[in-house]
């Protein structure tokens, strides 16, 4: 049964790509657990600015990533007979946002084992009721919006002196890019925690441009970024899988129940336990062990009343 829920391979349509200037960073808190206030979940974010779009996604991970690359990669080559062992704590949140204002639109990017999922829906239309009060993050001057989104009420700092309309998470729709942002309880928070240029993107560093191994074969990384993408590129994974959050939701229910035949039915439907299909290891050779979730009572998106 787990077989017939792998989503057929419906890749994303390729968009231009654009190019970030700047990169916003944010110390995201999120209470999960509303039993244990003491220790809400903690992560650092980038907010990746472009002309006319934006990327939302886990600094931690990316950092971890691209460090995870580069010790298999020195392996690969100092490894003669072609084996060896490595091991990763997988920690960073996998999801990216990315916005599209001009188009109205928000893709979200979602990843189970080797492949990338991409969820398309409209840009949230928030009401927000901008203030009189200013306040500085950073040198930049900013202004005060506040709105009711998701089940709480926000409050936002925008900097609309910076080109850019874009903001963390789904947050959007003000006349500037918003620094920092939180709910009333501060629960959920998007805490400004600097700001940089970022260095122009090196030639052929796109992601549907970015080399593969001499030997021909592709190398996938279990549980790392399917991108080879510059960071100053903002471009949707050429390779993620078109889905919808319902088909989604039920990937990653299958994985839960049994992880080891989901990963063997999802190699299986990508040709990867076919003969000639490279030389790695087989689906039977890979184990995913999906620890203890956390206690999560408090979602960021609560119903409305």
């Amino acid at each position: 049964m787990i077989a017939a829920l792998i989503l057929p391979a419906f890749v994303a349509s390729a968009q231009k790509p654009d190019t970030a200037s700047y990169m916003v960073h944010y110390k995201y808190s999120y209470l999960r657990d509303t039993n244990n206030r003491a220790t809400p979940y903690t992560e650092n974010m980038a907010l990746f600015l472009g002309k006319n779009s934006s990327v939302y996604k886990s600094y931690d991970k990316q950092l971890q990533d691209a460090l995870f690359k580069k010790q298999v990669k020195e392996q690969l080559a100092n490894s003669p007979d072609g084996h060896f062992q490595f091991h990763r704590n997988n920690s960073g949140t996998p999801v990216q946002y990315y916005q599209f204002p001009g188009e109205k639109k928000l893709d979200r990017k979602e990843s189970l084992v080797i492949n990338s999922y991409l969820i398309e829906d409209a840009l949230p239309v928030i009401d927000w009721k901008i203030s009189s009060d200013t306040a500085s993050f950073g040198g930049l001057h900013c202004q005060k919006a506040t709105a009711h989104f998701k089940g709480r009420d926000y409050t936002a700092w925008f900097c609309a002196d910076m080109p850019f309309h874009a903001g963390p998470w789904k947050l959007n729709g003000l006349p500037g890019v918003i620094l920092e942002a939180y709910d009333a309880k501060k629960e959920v928070v998007f805490k400004f925690d600097g700001i940089e240029k970022v260095a122009p993107p090196q030639p052929g560093t796109t992601e549907t441009s970015a080399p593969q191994p001499g030997d021909g074969h592709k190398m996938i990384i279990i549980g790392g970024d399917d991108s080879d993408t510059d960071p100053a590129i903002i471009e949707l994974p050429s390779r993620a899988i078109k889905t919808t959050d319902k088909e989604f939701t039920k990937l990653q229910e299958a994985m839960r129940k049994d992880p080891d035949a989901f990963v063997q039915a999802m190699m299986a439907s990508s040709g990867m336990n076919r003969p000639g299909g490279g030389n790695g290891p087989r689906p039977d050779q890979i184990k995913i062990k999906i620890g203890p979730q956390p206690v999560n009572n408090n979602p960021i998106e609560l119903p409305e009343k």
